[in-house]
């Protein structure tokens, strides 16, 4: 449900909340949070929180430190870990310069921009994320003992699978949250867990990502637990993995999936370099990743692109995705064969640049890149 202003000033004074918890995240998406009073949501609404940037990655090469972050009253969702008796509310928030001018480092402002793009291409998409994540005891300072929870394999049981009951909790509370969960199951590695989602647009989807991870740790801390999504957590098993699940349309009728996903494929080396800056994304996932195709009839074809890390930002890469597929749809390359990929559902490998310099060679020399960033996500992924 998506709430007006208006809607959230009520159900603050009429639901006993104490908190509101102002969200946004950095150029690297990481998620922040400035908890101001209920007296002060109205000027919050009105006329921005203001916060300093200085010490934010990303956010710190202003010439002036202050920025204006303006909760989004669509996001209202109760913490539902907090106490019953003083609520504390979240919204995730836009940014601003201390002018009230848009800022470049805002990576949910920039995928909007995006989506109206698309839009205006007569092109909508919705996007679903699917993240696995490791489960670790914890040690003396609450950090990764590095003990996996169980020693469980693709969808066991109990008492094989020890995380039934953290998933349980996981998925209660983001259902609380206002976000559905479709299944749950232990993945191929020891304590090695998975939570899928339904699909939804793009602004959603990212926000959902970002309270996900959120989620997942918080839990696991409640648990004494420690949650890894990183690429590589135990050595020789399983590694950790993302899918983005990626549905477009076009308003003209026109079946678009494998023009879209062309684009993506043939922007895919300059744009690797924002999906993560991690790298063991390049030198622990033996180079590749894979793109294939589901097809559900006529306008109902989904791509999928598996990705060897969950440690993007995924405003920022969900945006260049959808930049990428409509130069594509523009362009009509020839680089996907429907016949050869759409029905048979078929991987086809996406060969990664071999490490983090190279990574950023490509998107220097990409005229598709200079096109579409910011200079302010420029200069903090590039230089």
């Amino acid at each position: 449900m998506k709430y007006s202003k208006e809607e959230v000033l009520q159900y603050v004074n009429e639901e006993d909340v104490k908190f509101i918890r102002l969200a946004f995240c950095d150029i690297f998406g990481n998620q922040k949070n400035v908890s101001i009073m209920p007296s002060e949501l109205d000027r919050a609404f009105r006329s921005g929180i203001a916060v300093d940037g200085s010490a934010l990655a990303g956010f710190n090469s202003l010439p002036h430190s202050d920025l204006i972050i303006h909760p989004d009253p669509a996001t209202l969702s109760v913490l539902p870990w907090r106490p019953d008796h003083g609520k504390v509310v979240r919204m995730f928030c836009s940014i601003t310069d201390s002018r009230k001018e848009k800022y470049g480092a805002d990576t949910r402002a920039f995928l909007n921009t995006a989506v109206s793009m698309a839009e205006k291409a007569g092109v909508s998409v919705s996007i679903g994320t699917d993240m696995t994540f490791y489960l670790f005891k914890c040690d003396e300072h609450e950090s990764s003992a590095g003990i996996p929870y169980d020693n469980g394999g693709y969808m066991d049981i109990a008492p094989l699978d020890r995380g039934e009951n953290v998933r349980r909790e996981i998925c209660l509370y983001l259902e609380k949250m206002g976000i559905t969960p479709v299944s749950s199951h232990h993945e191929e590695g020891p304590g090695q867990n998975i939570i899928k989602f339904r699909d939804s647009d793009p602004e959603k989807s990212a926000d959902n990502t970002v309270t996900f991870k959120s989620v997942v740790s918080t839990v696991c801390s409640m648990c004494g637990l420690y949650a890894d999504f990183s690429i590589n957590p135990v050595e020789g098993m399983a590694k950790n993995k993302t899918k983005i699940n990626i549905c477009v349309k076009s308003k003209f009728g026109e079946d678009i999936t494998c023009r879209f996903a062309a684009g993506i494929i043939s922007h895919f080396r300059e744009i690797s370099l924002f999906l993560s800056t991690s790298e063991s994304a390049y030198t622990d996932s033996d180079g590749l990743s894979h793109i294939r195709f589901f097809s559900g009839g006529r306008q109902d074809n989904k791509i999928e692109i598996s990705l060897p890390y969950s440690q993007g930002n995924p405003y920022l890469s969900y945006a260049l995705l959808i930049y990428a597929g409509l130069d594509g749809v523009e362009s009509k390359p020839e680089t996907v064969s429907k016949s050869d990929h759409l029905d048979s559902c078929e991987k086809q490998t996406l060969a990664l640049p071999k490490n983090i310099t190279e990574a950023k060679k490509a998107a220097l020399d990409s005229d598709f890149i200079k096109k579409h960033i910011t200079e302010e996500i420029a200069n903090s992924y590039l230089f």
